[in-house]
């Protein structure tokens, strides 16, 4: 059981590969972060033939809250998990726009987190990273900047070979991109936003 996100390239590879040792690969990659797999809350999107799926169905219930079946091969997963990364990606790049913006118009950036929380701009990125990034709490690390460096970078190169539209992937990537070269990549995703305060200062 492949539970990392690797691409759908790579599990395609890795289960033909093990396919001719008479293994076979069931794709499950995660979504829910530290405090969900705490909780067995994830979301698991599994793909693989219907008997494997079957024998891990006992292990993935134990640790999801949801684990559907998203495809019959190997790589349909990831290709779920890549779509599930293009939302939270641009989520995270979202709400530290947001608040930078909040701070640049003279506003206190935790008063604007607590009432937008509250309205149609809500969303468990914002409430969740939004509150790191008020706290500035970026060593406690739930889940690495450098994690959303490799996995717009898979976003990317799958929307290239799908010939899909990605314009917002590309901007929330390079702001991911732009963290790890200031050194933020091992600090949580949420520091994203100190990007954005370096940009507004240096101008």
């Amino acid at each position: 059981m492949i539970m990392a996100t690797a691409g759908p390239a790579a599990v395609v590879s890795a289960a033909g590969r093990l396919a001719a040792a008479g293994v076979a690969v069931v794709d499950a990659p995660v979504s829910g972060g530290v405090q969900r797999a705490a909780a067995g809350d994830l979301l698991i999107m599994v793909s693989g033939p219907a008997g494997p799926v079957e024998r891990a169905r006992p292990m993935l219930d134990a640790l999801a809250a949801s684990a559907p079946v998203v495809g019959d091969h190997p790589g349909d997963g990831q290709r779920m998990k890549l779509v599930n990364q293009l939302l939270c990606g641009v989520h995270i790049a979202a709400a530290a726009e947001a608040l930078s913006f909040a701070e640049a118009l003279g506003l206190r950036p935790s008063q604007c987190w607590q009432v937008l929380r509250e309205g149609a701009a809500a969303s468990f990125v914002f409430d969740d990273r939004g509150a790191r990034m008020v706290a500035g709490q970026f060593g406690q690390v739930r889940s690495a900047m450098d994690i959303f460096v490799k996995d717009m970078s898979l976003v990317s190169e799958a929307a290239d070979e799908a010939g899909a539209a990605a314009p917002l992937t590309a901007v929330a990537r390079q702001l991911f991109d732009r963290g790890h070269q200031l050194g933020l990549g091992r600090l949580d995703d949420s520091a994203v936003i100190e990007v954005l305060r370096q940009q507004r200062q240096s101008r």
